[in-house]
């Protein structure tokens, strides 16, 4: 077998990987976004402060973009042909996805900061718990795999030198 159809057919594979973990993803997102809109027509939404629905509203927004975002993978895959598949697709769509988590950790933040709100009518402890969750997101989603990339690459560095 020619050595570029071995390696398109791996680029296609990992393309089909990062649609599937789109795909993974896709309904947790969706389904959240289907509970912040369900939100405003509950009597209790109406009695927010208006800083609270423009929370709900921004979180909302960051929302939209995290689906916009990890949905584009696949309508770019399937516009630009599976024929044409390239580094450079692959490292686009895993960029798409990675800036996904961004807006939508804002966004689950920004939620919490209204579900608090809504319960306990407290402001010091909405903004609290939405600092907590973006802070724990955050670490999950960015810090912690940028630490074990950085760990990993200095393992290799350190294997390397040995020899």
């Amino acid at each position: 077998m020619d050595k570029p159809v071995i390696e398109h057919n791996g680029l296609h594979e990992e393309m089909r990987n990062i649609i599937e973990e789109a795909r993974v993803i896709l309904p947790g997102v969706q389904a959240l976004f289907g509970f912040q809109t369900i939100a405003v027509f509950n009597d209790r939404f109406a009695e927010l402060p208006s800083y609270a629905t423009l929370c709900h509203l921004v979180g909302l927004g960051m929302v939209i973009i995290a689906v916009a975002l990890v949905m584009t993978p696949a309508v770019y895959y399937r516009v630009v042909g599976p024929a044409n598949v390239s580094r450079r697709m692959i490292a686009r769509s895993s960029w798409l996805i990675r800036c996904a988590l961004a807006p939508l950790a804002c966004g689950l933040a920004l939620d919490m900061f209204t579900v608090i709100f809504v319960t306990t009518r407290g402001l010091p402890a909405s903004v609290a718990g939405a600092l907590l969750t973006l802070l724990i997101l955050s670490a999950l989603w960015f810090a912690f795999p940028w630490y074990e990339r950085r760990r990993c690459h200095s393992r290799q560095g350190d294997a390397e030198r040995a020899l």
